[in-house]
């Protein structure tokens, strides 16, 4: 069974930096693309960003240049950095990982995490 577990997400001041962490177990994580998703309150699902098994990096358009993508295969562990955070980047932050080698879509990816809460406060 494949579980995804996310933590570091918290209450921060508009300007600070997160690390999110994701723990994968149960699957093929080294040939796993791995995503981050964040849904705020009464809107929807939004792509943050995605990293492929060869390390291909894609971020969405509202955090490129503030959010950093990495992986570590040996630990079945990825992270988000996130610096010069704002309060629209408030949301719950999922972890979700997919077979195909990239993809912004929510529905193409198999397995999702819980969710860590991200509140940045102004």
């Amino acid at each position: 069974q494949v579980q995804l577990v996310e933590s570091g997400g918290g209450l921060v001041q508009a300007g600070s930096s997160l690390r999110l962490s994701c723990a994968a177990s149960g699957t093929t994580f080294s040939r796993s693309t791995m995503g981050w998703f964040r849904q705020a309150p009464g809107k929807e699902p939004e792509f943050v960003a995605a990293i492929s098994w060869t390390d291909s990096t894609y971020y969405g358009s509202s955090v490129k240049g503030r959010f950093t993508i990495s992986r570590d295969n040996a630990k079945s562990l990825v992270y988000l950095q996130m610096n010069s955070l704002q309060p629209e980047d408030t949301a719950v932050y999922y972890c979700a990982a997919t077979d195909h080698y990239w993809t912004t879509v929510p529905s193409q990816y198999n397995y999702w995490g819980r969710g860590t809460q991200v509140t940045v406060s102004s």
